[in-house]
């Protein structure tokens, strides 16, 4: 059956904002205003819509002690993540932060295998491999990006295990809560650790923010937190898995991209090699298993 006029919309603009983001987040922090002030910023007006559009939709909230966790784990996923992100972005350009991320389904099967007990067979082990060979690539060749890059990779991958390590919590806990409702309550309960991190580490409002950093900071809440995760909710309820699972090999392409034409971020032929191999591991972890049959 052919995907509806619906479906198709919703794909191409989930690649567009997953596209857009690493760049935004990149923007977002930058002419002055800190990244820590652009993250908070950006998770406030996030939490706000979210809550409304909770409102607006009428949508239960859950009370049992495993909603409640699930609520938690929802917000410490997106604290941790959302953080080494932003961190990470300093350090590196925009396209690599996409690229380093689209690992999180690997590193997310591997966490799977060991505390859900989900198979691991030959090609997802061939697409680990051939995923840690491109972040090593990357790694090993950081300094092309600045003497911090390295950094910036660390952190990065750092955020990358806190979404993978969140995925699959959330999964064990199987709460079953809607979308929106996780993604309104881990805004909320991550808001205050966000606000005060920002408040000890800079403190500083900024005098005047600058045109490009405050659409960045507004695009960011509106697609990036809500509009983003409703349009891949609403895949996953209506196409199969392996098909949103493209995704993943599509948008740090076009983030590389992107990042070039808008904000001349250097492509290295390191960069490319890297990002070849990643994304090949992705497509073995993701369909290597029926290749091979």
């Amino acid at each position: 059956m052919q995907p509806s006029t619906s479906v198709i919309s919703a794909y191409l603009g989930v690649i567009l904002i997953w596209s857009t983001t690493p760049l935004g987040i990149k923007w977002s922090g930058e002419e002055g205003i800190s990244f820590l002030f652009g993250l908070t910023a950006r998770m406030a007006i996030g939490c706000v819509l979210a809550i409304v559009a909770v409102m607006l939709l009428r949508i239960p909230m859950g009370l049992s002690r495993k909603s409640v966790t699930a609520y938690g784990a929802s917000a410490l996923g997106i604290y941790v993540a959302m953080l080494c992100a932003y961190w990470g972005a300093k350090y590196i350009p925009s396209g690599w932060v996409a690229v380093i991320w689209g690992t999180s389904s690997v590193f997310t099967g591997i966490l799977a295998q060991r505390y859900l007990g989900e198979p691991l067979g030959l090609n997802r082990i061939l697409g680990l491999l051939l995923s840690v060979g491109g972040l090593a690539t990357i790694f090993l060749r950081s300094q092309e990006a600045g003497e911090q890059a390295w950094l910036g990779v660390l952190l990065v991958l750092g955020g990358v295990l806190g979404q993978s390590s969140t995925a699959v919590w959330l999964k064990w806990l199987d709460a079953k809560e809607h979308g929106l409702m996780m993604t309104a309550s881990g805004l909320l309960l991550s808001l205050p650790f966000f606000t005060l991190t920002w408040w000890i580490f800079d403190g500083q409002w900024p005098q005047q923010i600058p045109l490009r950093a405050g659409l960045s900071i507004v695009y960011l809440a509106v697609f990036g937190s809500l509009l983003g995760f409703s349009l891949y909710y609403f895949l996953i309820n209506r196409i199969e898995a392996s098909r949103v699972a493209l995704i993943t090999l599509v948008t740090p392409v076009t983030s590389l991209l992107i990042g070039h034409w808008l904000n001349h971020e250097p492509l290295s032929l390191t960069v490319y090699l890297g990002t070849g191999l990643i994304l090949a591991g992705l497509a073995s972890f993701q369909w290597g298993g029926r290749w091979l049959r």
